[in-house]
């Protein structure tokens, strides 16, 4: 049986890495005695299946884990049991069996919204680089990938954005293309607003908000699940 986790990652532990996340899973499951199956060979790990990596230091009320599991499970039961074994900041939103033939969260992912609190920009300024941004037919940003540099126009990825005068400050609201190659909320800070020194780091707060998947040509948001108790819940940001 396979079930898929939403959780939440907000807070200090933003600055845990994806891989040290994962092994925090991995502690989790088995302190609450989940049935999870494991690899064969010489050194056996849980079957755990992550979404799109988080950058370290972002935000995020939408990610997902799929867990195999030896044997049925209450996936409505294990909300709470699993909550109860996070740190805090990771809090279980919901979980729910995943249909045999689903494909994987990595594969499945089509894009992901963004609330992106900035730093440095004024709201006049955020506005008019992103009225430039979308009447412009091509923003070609140079990134490197597997050691090899590249100009890419990561215009095609922009399926959203918008800029909102918010109590908190300036905030983008962005929903960006995961595939072919996805664009990361820095690399859309660096198209946006060229001519300022270090424009990837214009960002005081990234929160991931959603994530959509497609079927049949139609855009949906992945299933939020069902809402559970949050003992470690902060407030939200950039909401």
């Amino acid at each position: 049986m396979r079930v898929r986790i939403r959780f939440t990652k907000t807070g200090k532990v933003r600055f845990t890495s994806h891989r040290d996340v994962a092994r925090v899973w991995e502690r989790v499951l088995r302190k609450a005695d989940l049935p999870v199956a494991y690899t064969e060979g010489f050194s056996p790990r849980p079957k755990l299946h992550f979404g799109l990596a988080l950058s370290t230091g972002h935000e995020s009320l939408a990610e997902y884990l799929d867990a195999d599991l030896i044997g049925d499970a209450d996936p409505a039961a294990l909300a709470d049991r699993l909550t109860e074994a996070l740190p805090e900041g990771l809090v279980v939103t919901g979980v729910t069996s995943v249909p045999p033939g689903t494909p994987s969260l990595q594969e499945d992912v089509a894009a992901s919204r963004w609330r992106i609190l900035l730093d440095g920009v004024t709201l006049e300024d955020a506005q008019e680089a992103v009225a430039a941004a979308l009447a412009a037919p091509a923003l070609v940003l140079t990134r490197a990938r597997k050691g090899e540099t590249r100009a890419d126009d990561v215009r095609p990825a922009i399926e959203a954005l918008h800029v909102d005068d918010a109590p908190e400050g300036v905030v983008l609201d962005a929903t960006l293309a995961t595939r072919p190659r996805g664009l990361r909320p820095a690399e859309l800070l660096a198209a946006l607003f060229p001519h300022l020194p270090e424009p990837e780091f214009l960002w005081r707060r990234v929160l991931r908000i959603q994530q959509f998947i497609e079927r049949d040509g139609s855009r949906s948001e992945l299933p939020p699940l069902a809402a559970a108790p949050a003992p470690h819940a902060p407030e939200p940001a950039c909401a």
